[in-house]
């Protein structure tokens, strides 16, 4: 049985969560813009949801807060 050596960093977003209020906690110090990109493109599970007139973000997602890890 092979066991995982290192873990993405990653939330479970706060009720109300967007894109960018989960930009600004979790990188306060970076360009918003450029992070809400990258959250997006780490997390297309999550981006490319239809959304009809929810939330796209829901407190049950993963949200990943680093590119995937290189093996």
């Amino acid at each position: 049985m092979s066991t995982l050596a290192s873990v993405r960093r990653s939330i479970f977003p706060q009720e109300q969560d967007t894109w960018v209020s989960i930009a600004a906690r979790e990188f306060p110090d970076q360009e918003q813009d450029n992070v809400v990109s990258q959250l997006q493109s780490w997390n297309m599970h999550v981006f490319m949801r239809p959304t009809g007139s929810g939330s796209q973000i829901l407190p049950s997602d993963v949200i990943f807060l680093e590119a995937p890890l290189a093996q």
